[in-house]
């Protein structure tokens, strides 16, 4: 089965916030927002942007650059939200299994069975998930972008792409085959540089073994705040490779030793009642 992904073509967008609204409505991640009216004071940051970063309820932002080459200003528009990667951190962390990869090639999520540890939080390079905990319940939870295959509200399963894609007027977004995008963008990037755009690039077709959320950009990632060779950390290849097989072993070993401690201590019981029926006797 061909893997999926979504292309994002900087070039295109207009920075209209629609796939943001359509992934809250769609994903039903209605927040509150902050007004005088309901007892709030909202803030202006000095900047378009809004929200002002992720968040448990906010799995795509737009952010917002203005850069100044040549003395003239520019925006530069970036979907900020999971990259699904091939070689994802957070799910080489997942000590639950909540986080895996989706048939399709996507990092998908139970968020049933989340622990709310964090790791994948601090393994992401891209700093995308986010978790909260209720104050009440003691229960942690992570939330990110599911690639629209939430239970219960799975467009993909439905043969359908994902919400933020069926909304962007410009058509900045594209959904389909993964190798179909990745000729598709290699193709915009060689109109860009024939226009002048010399440091076009694809974004994406080979980084962490391939994302799934792939961009064309006009210029250096960095500019648009991306790394530009994002890696895995030691400390998460450490925890996977090292920490967590022996963490098993030790868990494992300390199943064995009680359960070897629960049998000496019948035996001893059942040693010292036959003991006494023998004196009885």
């Amino acid at each position: 089965m061909a893997e999926k992904a979504i292309l994002y073509d900087a070039t295109r967008c207009t920075a209209c916030r629609g796939c943001q609204a359509a992934c809250k409505q769609w994903n039903e991640n209605d927040e509150f927002i902050p007004t005088v009216e309901n007892g709030v004071q909202s803030v202006n940051r000095g900047s378009y942007e809004n929200p002002p970063d992720l968040s448990p309820t906010t799995w795509l932002k737009m952010e917002f650059r203005e850069v100044t080459p040549d003395g003239k200003v520019r925006w530069l528009f970036n979907r900020r939200s999971c990259m699904h990667c091939t070689d994802a951190g957070c799910v080489k962390v997942c000590p639950s299994g909540a986080l895996y990869h989706h048939e399709l090639g996507f990092v998908a999520y139970d968020k049933d069975i989340c622990t709310g540890c964090g790791y994948c939080e601090d393994a992401c390079p891209f700093d995308v998930p986010r978790y909260e905990r209720n104050f009440v319940s003691g229960i942690a939870k992570m939330d990110k972008c599911t690639f629209c295959t939430t239970p219960g509200l799975d467009r993909i399963a439905g043969g359908w792409e994902p919400a933020c894609v069926k909304t962007c007027p410009p058509d900045a977004l594209q959904y389909g085959d993964r190798d179909q995008l990745v000729a598709e963008g290699k193709k915009r990037v060689e109109a860009l540089i024939a226009k002048g755009w010399t440091n076009a690039n694809l974004y994406g077709e080979k980084e962490l073994g391939g994302l799934h959320v792939m961009y064309v950009l006009d210029d250096h990632p960095a500019v648009y705040g991306l790394p530009v060779d994002p890696q895995i950390s030691a400390a998460t290849i450490a925890w996977q490779d090292v920490i967590q097989p022996i963490g098993w072993v030790v868990g494992g070993l300390t199943i064995l030793g009680l359960g070897f401690n629960y049998l000496v201590a019948r035996a001893n019981i059942n040693r010292e009642k036959e003991k006494k029926d023998a004196a009885r006797s």
